[in-house]
């Protein structure tokens, strides 16, 4: 498309948040543009969703301002699509035809909001701020979590059974007693599991379980 002095091809390497805007109503993506950059936003705007689906996207916060009427493919089915492709970016639908179905269908399916054209410039504002906020959150928890999962990869099998038992509650002499393991042992294993895991207390233990869904195994019969 004409025009684009900013895309997600030459902005990869940047770290700040991106609005992303497919509509195919030239006058609505450089009125937009302005309103993003205005506030320090960076923008890149698509006249369709194939044009989208095809540019490289940064791995930076963002999210995607979509109308619901786009052509070929619509924008509540473009919402289905980027799901089943593993895009998951908050995103913000504009329309000049919306109704309660519409709405209803694509806020179930995870929307932050759904615009009326036209709308205040203040209120598309919010619900990008709020959009973009929903979207570094996702990704600061989502790199918690990897890292949880690279130190727990480092455990040994022992290891994590121990974890295990010991977040459930359990102490070292009923854990001794159910694995068929020396006390002495159980606390070694466990100094080396609350190094391994970077962890400061048990408590610290307990809540990075439950983040990585680990529970207490069945007792053996």
């Amino acid at each position: 498309m004409k025009g684009h002095s900013t895309s997600p091809r030459n902005v990869a390497s940047s770290e700040e948040p991106i609005v992303y805007v497919v509509d195919d109503d030239a006058s609505v993506r450089e009125a937009l543009r302005p309103l993003f950059r205005s506030v320090g936003l960076r923008v890149a705007v698509f006249d369709s969703a194939s044009a989208f689906l095809q540019s490289r996207l940064p791995d930076v916060a963002g999210c995607l301002i979509l109308d619901i009427r786009l052509p070929r493919l619509s924008g509540l089915d473009f919402q289905v699509e980027l799901a089943r492709v593993g895009i998951h970016i908050p995103i913000i639908f504009m329309t000049g035809h919306g109704d309660i179905p519409m709405t209803v269908r694509a806020m179930k399916a995870g929307a932050v909001d759904f615009l009326t054209k036209p709308f205040r410039d203040q209120d598309m504002l919010d619900a990008v701020t709020t959009a973009i906020e929903r979207d570094q959150n996702s990704r600061n928890e989502a790199r918690i979590l990897a890292a949880l999962q690279a130190h727990f990869a480092t455990l040994t099998a022992r290891e994590r059974e121990i974890m295990a038992l010991v977040t459930a509650g359990l102490m070292n002499k009923q854990i001794a007693a159910e694995i068929g393991i020396a006390e002495i042992t159980v606390k070694i294993h466990r100094g080396n599991i609350m190094r391994k895991m970077a962890a400061k207390s048990l408590a610290d233990l307990v809540k990075m379980a439950q983040a990585l869904d680990i529970r207490r195994p069945p007792p053996q019969q």
